[in-house]
């Protein structure tokens, strides 16, 4: 029995079904996998949440972390298949302040990151993603088609990205900007459970993203979040790209259930977005630019100064 309980650096280990080997071809058509060899050393340890994990389909093999950027208040995921004899890993938001950080836990745990992956083109940091590639040979960049930026590999809704035999699911969710995407832990008899949902901007822990920048719309927040999010098992776990209130995780039942703002009707809904009379970000004319193109790409280059929005 996994135990689970809550805390701002968190890790698990699971086991899911066998998949195919390498596919990193960005060229590569719709349903296509991005993947990493199997094996089968077993794994224990502890998943920080306030839900519980069901270990007993699974055989331990998913390292999951969660760590914190404090001054931009994001929260960067570190996941990996410890059954492969590689390890290999994958890193979601990275941000470039703490880069180093993230590359000397990947090296104490014995991972080989080979995703670096962004949830959309962030608007109130500047990725990591283009400083690990100019630190580790062979990461691969990932981010949406959709967010129209530069990355070695464009995925889009229902595409699966796969390290050793874990995978995460694409699912479309625009609406704070156009190219948003949650990464959805994949389904299966071997799969982890509860699911895991990494939701960027799109469903913050009893809030959700703006949608005035960027082609964002309330309209189309509201229905992806319904129809890509909610629809998922009540236990999925949530844990979003930010959080400025000292919550780590939620659930998609809790959200269904306490958020404040999805909880309303369509209508209302995009009443409460469209008085919420927020300024506008402080490193906008900064990130964008930058993450656009996947970050900084200068080893000399000296991380800017991050701030909330």
């Amino acid at each position: 029995m996994v135990v689970v309980r809550m805390n701002a650096l968190r890790f698990s280990l699971f086991k899911p079904k066998p998949l195919n080997v390498w596919n990193l071809s960005p060229q590569t058509h719709s349903k296509r996998t991005l993947s990493f060899p199997k094996s089968g050393l077993k794994f224990q340890t502890h998943a920080f949440s306030s839900a519980s994990v069901d270990s007993s389909r699974t055989a331990g093999r998913l390292l999951f972390r969660q760590m914190f950027e404090k001054e931009s208040s994001t929260y960067t995921y570190l996941l990996a298949d410890v059954s492969h004899p590689h390890k290999p890993a994958l890193l979601i938001d990275p941000v470039d302040k703490t880069v180093e950080r993230d590359i000397s836990l990947v090296k104490e745990l014995g991972l080989k990151l080979i995703y670096a992956m962004n949830t959309h083109v962030h608007a109130d940091h500047v990725t990591g993603t283009g400083l690990i590639k100019t630190k580790v040979p062979g990461v691969k960049s990932v981010i949406s088609k959709a967010s129209n930026s530069k990355a070695d590999i464009l995925v889009e809704a229902g595409e699966n990205i796969y390290f050793g035999d874990m995978f995460l699911e694409v699912r479309a969710t625009p609406g704070h900007t156009l190219g948003c995407v949650t990464y959805v832990t994949g389904d299966g008899p071997n799969q982890p459970q509860p699911r895991m949902a990494f939701t960027g901007d799109a469903l913050l822990i009893r809030g959700c993203g703006r949608t005035d920048f960027q082609g964002g719309s309330s309209r189309q927040l509201y229905k992806s979040v319904h129809s890509q999010i909610f629809t998922l098992p009540e236990d999925t776990l949530v844990y979003p790209a930010h959080d400025y209130k000292g919550f780590t995780v939620s659930t998609v039942g809790e959200e269904k259930l306490y958020n404040p703002r999805l909880t309303k009707d369509e209508e209302t809904f995009e009443k409460i977005m469209e008085n919420l009379n927020l300024p506008y970000p402080k490193l906008i004319d900064v990130a964008v630019p930058a993450n656009m193109v996947c970050g900084l790409q200068d080893l000399s280059a000296k991380p800017v100064q991050a701030a909330s929005n």
